[in-house]
C-alpha cells in the first residue's frame, strides 16, 4: 500500500478525516486482494488437495477451492482446466466423461505426488498461529466496516475516540514490524 501516515494521525491535517480516507484506501487494497492470482504450482497443489479427496469436475474444484478460502480465491476456468490437462498429460490424473461433464481422479502417481503437495494448499491456515493469506485482509476488513459504521453513526466524540484507538493500533503495528 502506498499510504503514508504523518505523525500528527492519518494523512495529517484534520485527523478525523485522514483517517477515514486512510480506512477507505485500506478497504480498497484489501478488496482488491480478494480473488487475487495465485501462481500456477498453488493451482496445481490445489486441484491434487481436493482430488486426494474424491473424484470432481472442473467447476467443483473451483467452487471448493473458493468455499475453503473463505472466498478470497476463485481461480478462474483458464487457469483450473489447463492445469487438469497438465496433469493429464504428466500421468498424475485421468478424466471420465459421463453426462457430458469430464470428471477428474488421480492415478497411483497422482496420489504419491498428492501428498507431498498436501502440505502446500493455500487455503491450510494454522488457526493457533493465523498465518494463513486471508487472516490480516480478513482482519483490516473488519477494523475498516468497524470505522465506517462509526464515521456513519457516531457521535463526535466518538469519532475522536475512534481516531485515537486507530492511531493507537497503527503504531502497535509499526511496533510488531519493529521486533527482532
Amino acid at each position: 500500500m502506498g499510504t503514508s501516515f504523518k505523525a500528527g494521525g492519518f494523512g495529517g491535517g484534520n485527523p478525523a478525516e485522514g483517517m477515514w480516507h486512510t480506512m477507505e484506501q485500506v478497504r480498497s487494497e484489501f478488496e482488491k486482494r480478494v480473488g487475487r492470482r495465485m501462481g500456477r504450482g498453488d493451482v496445481r497443489a490445489a486441484v491434487l488437495a481436493l482430488l486426494a479427496e474424491k473424484p470432481m469436475h472442473g467447476y467443483q474444484i473451483i467452487r471448493e477451492i473458493e468455499e475453503r478460502s473463505g472466498g478470497s480465491w476463485k481461480p478462474s476456468a483458464g487457469s483450473v482446466y489447463p492445469t487438469l490437462q497438465l496433469l493429464a498429460d504428466e500421468g498424475l490424473i485421468s478424466s471420465e466423461e459421463s453426462n457430458g461433464r469430464k470428471t477428474y481422479a488421480l492415478t497411483d502417481t497422482g496420489r504419491e505426488e498428492a501428498s507431498s503437495a498436501e502440505a502446500s494448499v493455500p487455503w491450510k491456515t494454522d488457526e493457533n498461529e493465523g498465518t494463513g493469506f486471508t487472516v490480516l485482509p480478513k482482519a483490516g476488513m473488519e477494523l475498516a466496516h468497524a470505522a465506517a459504521q462509526v464515521r456513519r453513526t457516531g457521535s463526535p466524540e466518538q469519532i475522536k475516540q475512534a481516531v485515537a484507538v486507530l492511531d493507537d493500533a497503527r503504531r502497535q503495528l509499526h511496533s510488531i514490524l519493529a521486533q527482532d
